[in-house]
């Protein structure tokens, strides 16, 4: 072998062991994923290496509703998906498609993440709380959605029936901001990045927060069966390398003060920076529209079978999905709340 041949194969064999991955052959994945502070960890391990370093390299895939997400992964045109569970999502989860292998963001008391925001025409009509809802219409992505999810938890907690709405499914989130902002719909559900952007420009009028009526698991990040059976150590990668960013996150900005203020740590400043990049949000609304995301990807089990009941009840999914069945609890330890 030639010197200088020789010394490059030196060379990148050094920069493999470095790395942890192989430098020479990276397994190409993509990724389909919402342009949301909720998938922040997958981010920020594109952009701080932690793909990289497990020998993975990334391609993202946005899309405008959770529903297309699940749909990329189902048809091959993503090997991962990132994004909140829906009715559809379920349903191709019950037919075998797809498959859950770790936590995405979830609801957490305390962690403000979507808003019930209403039209400053609705508002000025009245509608000024939660409880005042009942007659009113109210924008969704599409029936089945997270959202439709949301509306119909805070519904049942309230103590009125779902179709004392007008749902309107509207089709994409961006669609969504529109329709409360030139009062088209009375009201919807919108990640804080935009509800507190819209009150802040006197667009919009927050009235709640979900964390604070019906907290829940809220996203996963999830793969195609075959992808486990035929490419585990892909999967094993991918969630390692989804791990160390949700670790970075955490560190960065979920610790809290005696006061229980949130406290941004040591990095804040470049991860908000990255989160920025990917999601075009404004750093001082990503500042307070960061989620709660699970530092080690843990699942709240319990909730997921929840949302399957809500989902068959309201006839909303097909009555033969078994929420036992659409998750694999093996990629993650100490998944929390597991029913026996």
């Amino acid at each position: 072998m030639p010197a200088k041949r020789w010394c490059q194969y030196l060379c990148a064999a050094a920069l493999a062991a470095f790395t942890g991955g192989d430098a020479l052959a990276a397994d190409k994945v993509r990724v389909s994923v919402l342009p949301f502070v909720s998938s922040s960890p997958l981010f920020i391990a594109v952009e701080n290496g932690h793909f990289a370093k497990q020998g993975l390299e990334v391609e993202l895939k946005f899309f405008t509703a959770a529903q297309p997400v699940a749909v990329a992964v189902t048809s091959g045109d993503a090997d991962f998906g990132v994004t909140a569970t829906t009715a559809g999502f379920f349903n191709l989860a019950g037919k075998g498609t797809i498959t859950i292998v770790a936590a995405q963001s979830r609801e957490e008391k305390g962690w403000a993440f979507n808003a019930y925001v209403a039209s400053n025409k609705a508002y000025g009509a009245g509608l000024t709380s939660l409880d005042k809802l009942p007659g009113h219409s109210f924008g969704i992505s599409q029936v089945g959605s997270s959202h439709h999810y949301m509306i119909g938890r805070l519904a049942e907690k309230r103590g009125f029936a779902i179709d004392k709405l007008q749902i309107t499914a509207l089709q994409s989130v961006p669609n969504m901001i529109a329709a409360v902002k030139g009062g088209q719909v009375d009201a919807t559900i919108l990640p804080a990045q935009y509800a507190n952007d819209l009150q802040a420009k006197g667009e919009a009028k927050i009235l709640g927060w979900v964390d604070q009526e019906t907290p829940w698991q809220l996203g996963a990040v999830f793969t195609a069966p075959k992808m486990i059976t035929e490419k585990r150590p892909v999967v094993e990668k991918f969630v390692r390398a989804w791990q160390a960013a949700a670790a970075e996150y955490d560190a960065a900005f979920q610790k809290r003060d005696a006061k229980g203020q949130r406290v941004f740590g040591p990095g804040s400043d470049a991860l908000i920076a990255i989160i920025e990049k990917h999601t075009k949000a404004k750093p001082e609304v990503i500042k307070v529209s960061l989620p709660y995301i699970d530092p080690q990807g843990r699942l709240l089990v319990r909730d997921l079978y929840e949302q399957v009941r809500w989902y068959k009840a309201n006839k909303l999914i097909d009555a033969n999905v078994e929420a036992k069945n659409i998750m694999d609890l093996s990629f993650v330890k100490g998944h929390l709340d597991i029913p026996k």
